[in-house]
């Protein structure tokens, strides 16, 4: 296995390396696409499961 390495994008940056994968043949593209996929999913999902701030008199806290 080659050498791993970690990097950091945003979620639009993450959406623009997707769109720029897409333009490429998808033979070479698509074990790609589905491993940020996959590292993503998670990330995102434990970021919607933040609490959220009360509101208080109908305005966020």
């Amino acid at each position: 296995m080659s050498p791993q390495i970690s990097l950091s994008f945003s979620v639009p940056e993450t959406n623009l390396i997707l769109e720029a994968l897409g333009n490429l043949p998808y033979v070479r593209v698509c074990d790609l696409i589905t491993r940020i996929h996959q590292q993503a999913e998670p990330q995102l999902a434990a970021e919607t499961a933040l609490p959220r701030p009360a509101l208080v008199d109908g305005v966020g806290a």
